[in-house]
């Protein structure tokens, strides 16, 4: 057993730290809230937006670092510490040869503000999950003033059915475009970054800003996107749900979201 002391605790919130209904367990809420209480910092680290990321911060009723869009977009308190854009030039690729191609709507993050192309099914669940509703737009609109004022996208997101998210997977793989990231936080989302920027990069970012030393870090997740999470930490956890690949890289491999795997790990893993 490898026991740590550790400062800070970082979590993915859907596979996670959520059950699959979305619902936060109470033994992970009381879990999370004993750590706070004993001056342990707690970053939710997801690629939510701001605003689905603070829905889960005033559940937890825990002042919480938040890590949004996947790590383009950081806030401490009420203070932005991070904001990284992709080139707005890169959101009309990326809609004419995959989204377009496909038959997709486009998901598009820019701060505080979600846009999408359309309305479809995934995007009506998103909107019930977050209470959030999107803006529709025209892309080469949004382009333009996005060019005019010197901003792009935080991220990019792909929605699909599982096996057209792999097709997808390949086709951007085989694009290989140098200003991006990618990798897939659902069998159904494919999440497009700033090349450089991941849940990793970003903690490390706050670890310096508080200075937290990364072993004293404890890291959650469950799916591809948190793998440089995990790879970061001085401790990493991996859901019984994870993918396989993310499994791998954990030191640990708690119980799964449903049974409020968080709260097990902290209760038998960790030193007090």
């Amino acid at each position: 057993m490898k026991f740590m002391k550790y400062s800070l605790i970082c979590t993915d919130i859907d596979g996670t730290l959520l059950d699959q209904n979305k619902v936060l367990l109470p033994q992970v809420k009381e879990a999370l809230k004993k750590e706070a209480d004993k001056g342990v910092k707690i970053a939710l680290v997801s690629g939510r937006m701001p605003a689905g990321v603070e829905l889960i911060e005033q559940e937890l009723g825990i002042s919480c670092v938040k890590v949004c869009h996947a790590g383009s977009y950081i806030l401490l308190g009420d203070q932005r510490i991070s904001n990284k854009y992709l080139p707005a030039e890169t959101l009309e690729k990326v809609y004419n040869t995959i989204a377009k191609a496909h038959g997709l709507q486009l998901w598009i993050f820019c701060e505080e503000t979600w846009y999408v192309t359309g309305i479809d099914k995934f995007i009506e669940k998103e909107i019930v999950d977050i209470k959030q509703q999107p803006i529709v737009v025209d892309i080469k609109d949004l382009v333009e003033q996005w060019k005019k004022e010197g901003k792009g996208p935080n991220k990019i997101l792909l929605a699909a059915d599982p096996e057209e998210i792999r097709i997808m997977y390949q086709e951007i793989e085989n694009y290989n475009w140098p200003e991006i990231d990618y990798a897939c936080s659902a069998d159904t989302f494919i999440e497009l970054l700033p090349k450089g920027i991941n849940k990793g990069e970003a903690v490390c970012e706050i670890c310096d800003r508080l200075g937290i030393k990364r072993e004293e870090m404890v890291a959650f997740g469950d799916h591809e996107l948190d793998i440089p999470l995990l790879e970061v930490a001085g401790i990493g956890i991996a859901m019984e749900n994870a993918i396989p690949e993310l499994k791998e890289k954990a030191d640990y491999v708690t119980k799964t979201n449903n049974e409020g795997g968080i709260a097990y790990a902290l209760e038998n893993y960790l030193a007090k």
